[in-house]
């Protein structure tokens, strides 16, 4: 297993994620344990010493049942980190009482990483209202030695990660974004990572393999890669783009089966970044994935200038496009909430003043109206 440091701790580069459990008779609350259990003792065997879990994982359970096949470990033999539930605005009120519950889910004293969960633009004023006390709750905890490194994860935008930063970023140690080679331009995450690197704040990893879409890629795609690589495993790809960036210390894999978690260990025993002809063949791949699916507006905004709901055209398609590539997920919702409902796609008139001006010919209304289809 490969190490890196972190402020005198050594962290396996590759964490466990406890979002995706097996489960029993496809039931998301029910976490099959026994088979959960295997997978854990073969990951610390193996030398993975970094879970994550939150507070909604599983419904619920993902914290009594990493809690529970934790126990039977030396408290410090491992490092378990969660998440206080930002993502749902009715729990702001609400995190001692949180906090509390997750020491008692989990049976531990103290939580070695703690995060702001998913700081994004439905949440970001909640975040940084002081009448939540959510900031200065989180500080005492750490002062008291309950959280010993405390951070935050995002599926938010560039700006509203600077927000955050611009007002916590002195306190925070790490921040947890995904990235992967598609979102390293389809979702920004490079901008974001040259704002954390201006904070100098360490980056661990979500989502290396887009929730299991590059695990297998079109044959074409593979058989560019077999050229270059002829006995790594596609997924391996994903790491293997990973280990070639710097300044992250942890890739959090969400594994469900023990078949993967073998994989994934075997790839993290040695470390094995691209070199310039590999990392331009897998960005080139990515380009094109993201073409083959996602509407080619390169945000000029004449469009704008001549809706008269005033719709911010450019912004939505961006949101659609996420939609459409994921094939749903609760990112464009969630970015949706965050703005007025009268500038959602449904006030869309249909009056194609937009696509007469459109560069690209995007085909603006029937995407607004295919958005609302998606996700009414």
């Amino acid at each position: 297993m490969i190490y890196k440091e972190f402020q005198g701790k050594k962290l396996s580069a590759l964490g466990m994620g406890a979002m995706r459990l097996p489960v029993v008779d496809g039931k998301n609350d029910v976490i099959d344990e026994t088979a959960t259990a295997e997978m854990f003792d073969y990951a610390i065997e193996h030398g993975i010493n970094y879970f994550d879990t939150a507070w909604g994982y599983h419904d619920g359970q993902s914290e009594l049942v990493v809690g529970k096949l934790l126990k039977k470990y030396p408290r410090e033999s491992f490092y378990i980190a969660t998440k206080f539930p930002g993502y749902d605005i009715a729990n702001m009120s609400k995190v001692e009482e949180i906090f509390e519950k997750q020491l008692e889910k989990t049976g531990m004293e103290y939580f070695d990483f703690y995060l702001f969960h998913n700081v994004c633009e439905l949440n970001i004023d909640g975040y940084l209202d002081e009448k939540y006390g959510i900031f200065e709750y989180l500080m005492k905890q750490k002062e008291n030695g309950r959280i010993k490194h405390l951070g935050f994860s995002t599926h938010g935008s560039y700006n509203t990660v600077k927000r955050f930063l611009e007002a916590y970023g002195e306190h925070m140690e790490f921040c947890q974004v995904q990235l992967n080679y598609i979102d390293y331009e389809f979702q920004n995450a490079k901008t974001k990572l040259e704002l954390l690197e201006e904070y100098n704040i360490p980056v661990w990893v979500m989502e290396p393999v887009r929730g299991g879409m590059l695990a297998k890629l079109d044959d074409e795609y593979e058989a560019k890669l077999k050229t270059l690589r002829p006995d790594e495993k596609i997924p391996a790809w994903s790491f293997r783009y990973l280990q070639t960036l710097p300044n992250i210390v942890v890739t959090l894999s969400g594994m469900s089966n023990f078949e993967q978690l073998k994989d994934n260990i075997g790839t993290y025993e040695e470390d094995k970044p691209l070199n310039e002809e590999e990392f331009a063949t897998l960005m080139g791949i990515a380009e094109n994935m993201v073409n083959k699916i996602a509407l080619p507006c390169t945000s000029c905004k004449y469009c704008t200038t001549h809706c008269p709901k005033g719709l911010n055209i450019p912004e939505l398609i961006e949101i659609y496009n996420e939609h459409i590539f994921t094939g749903g997920g609760f990112l464009a919702p969630f970015a949706l909430k965050s703005m007025p409902k009268e500038k959602w796609p449904h006030e869309c008139i249909g009056c194609k003043k937009c696509e007469a001006v459109c560069p690209q010919l995007i085909q603006i209304s029937h995407m607004m109206k295919d958005f609302v289809d998606k996700i009414s």
